[in-house]
């Protein structure tokens, strides 16, 4: 048979109506690209700015003030508790509220006007080594220009000291903030992917029918499709864990009970998060697309692989209602800083919302396109 160029014509005529009637697939191809130059040329940076830092001062005076100055005047400090006690400090840094905790001694201006040396002691959380590295490295030419004005006349042997401390990470290894972050970042991938091509699968099969004719409500159906997957969702943070501490030595001082229960919440609005998705997609191939579409920005803007508060305030509002970014919060504090329920008491509410919030979607999207 020779070839023909209206067979061709034909042919292509017709994958093209294909495409463009398959409008989930068209649109991934084109929002996937676009996503991606977005979030990497907008959204990520490797040296975060304007960290939020404590200010333990006792005293009130020109030297504290002088010192508050010269981090903001860094660039890599925002001082946004400028008078917090030692108490209220440590609850801040455990919480992951602030970044960075600067002591200043009771004693510090008298020293300083007697010509000691004496030490300003900062406080950096180091469970994510690359939020902080940048600001760290900045302290080192930070203290011979911040007391000029104070002490014109004074000999540089007064200028002060600042003893850094890496606080949950002192040797800044990588793998204590990359392990407990792939939890989050394994069960996004594989949570939702299946559960997305769970029901698209019943579809693709002919056997949704039989499904909706069964004497089951909408609720029933929901939860006998999910309950498995949060049975392999269990399985899988078990494993991970295990693996955390066998082979990757990542400490854990924490409440083992409180980390789980944290961690099957977050399965939980993983799988609903599915289940939603494969009620909008109509074949299997369109669930998978959806949900990689979805784990792309879980990903990028969660602080599992770019700093969380290098990214502008638009990207971190859209970080905050993702599953994972909280999960990521929660599991670090608690591994990682012996952090108790009231120290992770947001991360519990933000996930309970988003559990509520994604089954009732789920609910109202299975009855509108499949009843």
């Amino acid at each position: 048979m020779s070839f023909s160029p209206t067979r061709l014509r034909a042919l292509l005529r017709k994958e093209f109506i294909q495409m463009r009637r398959d409008r989930v697939t068209f649109a991934m191809m084109l929002g996937v690209p676009i996503m991606q130059l977005l979030l990497f040329g907008y959204a990520i940076n490797s040296d975060p700015r304007d960290m939020p830092t404590a200010l333990v001062a006792p005293v009130q005076d020109r030297f504290s003030r002088s010192i508050a100055a010269a981090l903001e005047n860094s660039g890599y400090y925002r001082i946004t508790h400028p008078a917090a006690g030692i108490a209220e400090a440590e609850r801040l840094i455990t919480r992951g509220e602030v970044s960075f905790v600067v002591t200043v001694p009771a004693d510090f201006g008298r020293r300083m006007q007697q010509g000691d040396r004496p030490q300003i002691l900062v406080e950096a959380d180091g469970s994510d080594p690359s939020a902080t590295s940048g600001a760290i490295a900045a302290l080192a030419r930070l203290a011979e220009g911040a007391f000029r004005r104070d002490l014109p006349a004074e000999p540089a042997s007064g200028t002060p000291e600042i003893v850094t401390h890496r606080r949950y990470n002192p040797e800044g290894i990588t793998q204590y903030n990359i392990v407990p972050g792939l939890l989050g970042v394994i069960l996004q991938m594989t949570m939702v992917m299946m559960t997305a091509m769970a029901l698209t699968r019943e579809i693709e099969r002919g056997t949704m029918e039989n499904l909706l004719a069964m004497p089951a409500t909408p609720a029933e159906i929901m939860i006998g499709k999910i309950t498995p997957f949060l049975t392999v969702g269990a399985v899988q943070v078990l494993v991970i864990l295990g693996a955390a501490w066998a082979i990757f030595d990542v400490p854990f001082v924490g409440s083992l009970g409180l980390l789980l229960a944290g961690v099957m919440v977050f399965v939980l609005a993983l799988v609903l998060l599915g289940y939603l998705i494969s009620t909008a997609a109509r074949t299997q191939m369109q669930a998978m697309q959806i949900a990689i579409f979805v784990f792309l920005p879980s990903v990028l803007l969660s602080g599992f692989m770019f700093p969380f508060r290098g990214m502008p305030g638009w990207a971190q509002a859209i970080g905050e209602v993702l599953p994972v970014t909280h999960l990521l919060r929660l599991v670090r504090a608690v591994m990682l800083k012996g952090a108790g329920f009231a120290d992770v008491v947001p991360q519990f509410a933000a996930l309970s919302v988003m559990v509520a919030v994604l089954g009732a979607l789920a609910l109202l999207r299975f009855r509108r396109t499949l009843d």
